[in-house]
């Protein structure tokens, strides 16, 4: 990013996370609650509220110059995945080059409930479908009905701890990491460079860009 105002000078790097929607945004705010990732970071949270939003918020945070970075965390959904590569499709025009979108976005197939789920135990989803993930919602959670109503994402989120958050990495580890295959992601990647003090990848993603 270019012409960056001075305040963004200091000796934290400035990340500005785009979540999908709610489920994204808080599941997100609970790990940064944990304190499990570098402090070197200053991650601010912006909740799209919907996939289709996300390319525009995207746009808007990377115009304004405030961030050293700007990612996305969304989810991939069935196949052929239309809403996602369309995400992709946007944020490649925004930089102009064919493969930005594999830089900045963090990807679950088929959805994030994926991800918070490895915190309990070493599962795949097949579908996004809440009525057919409710049952192993339930059976991991004692979460009952699971429609990621407000209080359902709030008890979800309240047995993300410190010590199952180990527990996810290690689980992440049996996940494909191609966007097309079902029960993948790519969130291995980022919390390594989350956790890290060393700071450089954001400059290299930067330098891929056109930054």
């Amino acid at each position: 990013m270019t012409n960056r105002p001075s305040f963004l000078k200091n000796n934290k790097k400035k990340i500005c996370l785009i979540c999908e929607g709610y489920e994204e945004f808080d599941y997100i705010s609970k790990l940064l609650e944990l304190n499990v990732w570098s402090d070197v970071y200053d991650f601010s949270l912006v909740n799209a509220e919907s996939n289709g939003n996300i390319s525009a918020r995207y746009q808007d945070r990377y115009q304004s110059d405030n961030y050293d970075i700007v990612l996305v965390l969304c989810d991939t959904d069935r196949k052929p995945h239309h809403d996602f590569e369309l995400i992709r499709r946007k944020i490649n025009d925004i930089f102009g080059i064919d493969n930005a979108a594999d830089e900045v976005i963090i990807f679950v197939n088929p959805c994030t409930m994926q991800v918070e789920l490895l915190h309990f135990e070493n599962i795949k989803l097949r579908t996004q479908n809440k009525n057919k993930n409710a049952s192993e919602i339930e059976r991991l959670t004692g979460i009952q009905d699971y429609k990621a109503k407000e209080e359902q994402r709030k008890a979800m989120c309240n047995l993300i701890t410190k010590e199952n958050y180990e527990e996810m990495k290690k689980n992440l580890l049996s996940l494909a990491t191609d966007y097309k295959i079902e029960a993948s992601t790519n969130f291995g990647v980022f919390l390594k460079r989350f956790e890290d003090n060393k700071t450089n990848w954001i400059d290299e993603i930067n330098k891929k860009l056109g930054d």
